[in-house]
């Protein structure tokens, strides 16, 4: 593979909610947003690689000024443009000039009800601006909209009801996406993957076809629900090897990390060449630490653990600090 197919484009780390698993670890380090000429020098940057889609991400994208207007440049180069929003920050605006720019946007919903999701996303109030902005989406005839769930122990058990209860209030949502969530960032301290992150009876029920096909039948006809163990992420060496990977994950400032969920970059867009940040990219895929580290990976608990030993290896004393300074796994603190 000479080229990732898929980008992510985490455009800020700033963002208004702190929530428990963040894998960037968003709202809690300096944002590096990028100035906006510079914004749409990484844009060109991205358009040169020829990538299938670029998904817009963070932190909070919407807080960024200009946001739209790179996505939209990016998009007339016939690239498909998605955005990924908490919501936190949507207006009326933001949802029209998103469903104008965007083919495809995607609201990060974390539970059932206010307080389970406002628990995960680590601020009060939080459930209701998304609902709000599922609102705006929905009034928006032909948007491709819908949920993405980072599914853990603390919300497992709504399921349901997000499929049941939550989804028909939405008649033009198109899709749910029940996802696990993974070992990065703060969601591989000590002791989280332990306490929240699926076991591995937990991921065969979620996967399951009898599983899937509950969830599918309590959901509106129209609505496509899929559920995914994303354990494509952890980049098994023997199943990379096979099939190589299709993702890029470009940093605020444009730094590309080698592997999206793990810290380590090889590059920077801006002063770099793609080709050879793609085959510093590749050839990390199977460098020897890596290959051995992940290798026996068989839990989200042996995938925690080997996330940490990849971080501190690749990491710069500026990821080592960072990972220093991550509090401690449970936090006895409750949603601001």
């Amino acid at each position: 593979m000479n080229r990732p197919t898929h980008v992510i484009w985490d455009v800020t780390y700033a963002c208004p909610l702190r929530c428990v698993h963040c894998y960037s670890e968003s709202g809690r380090r300096p944002a590096r947003r990028l100035a906006h000429g510079d914004l749409f020098r990484l844009a060109d940057a991205i358009i040169a690689m020829g990538p299938r889609s670029v998904e817009f991400a963070g932190g909070e994208p919407l807080v960024v000024k200009g946001i739209h207007e790179v996505a939209e440049h990016i998009g007339k180069a016939g690239i498909e443009v998605g955005l990924y929003t908490g919501a936190w920050t949507l207006t009326p605006e933001d949802a029209e000039e998103s469903a104008r720019v965007f083919d495809r946007v995607t609201v990060s919903l974390d539970g059932a009800d206010a307080e389970v999701h406002d628990r995960v996303r680590g601020r009060r109030g939080s459930f209701d601006r998304v609902l709000n902005a599922l609102a705006l989406f929905d009034a928006v005839p032909g948007l491709e909209y819908g949920i993405d769930c980072s599914v853990m122990r603390a919300n497992f058990h709504q399921l349901p009801g997000l499929c049941a209860d939550l989804a028909p209030r939405f008649p033009r949502m198109s899709f749910l996406n029940l996802a696990a969530a993974v070992p990065a960032g703060l969601a591989s301290r000590p002791g989280f993957a332990e306490s929240e992150l699926l076991s591995n009876a937990e991921l065969a029920t979620l996967t399951s076809q009898e599983y899937t096909e509950r969830l599918r039948s309590l959901a509106p006809p129209s609505l496509r629900v899929t559920t995914s163990d994303n354990w494509f992420l952890m980049m098994h060496p023997r199943t990379v090897a096979r099939h190589g990977f299709p993702l890029m994950q470009i940093e605020p400032d444009g730094e590309v990390r080698a592997m999206p969920v793990y810290e380590g970059c090889v590059g920077n867009l801006l002063t770099d060449d793609p080709d050879a940040i793609w085959r510093r990219a590749v050839e990390r895929w199977s460098d020897p630490f890596v290959v051995e580290t992940l290798s026996p990976v068989r839990s989200m608990a042996d995938w925690a653990e080997a996330a940490r030993r990849i971080d501190r290896r690749f990491g710069s004393p500026e990821v080592i600090a960072r990972i220093e300074r991550r509090p401690a796994w449970p936090l006895a603190a409750r949603p601001a």
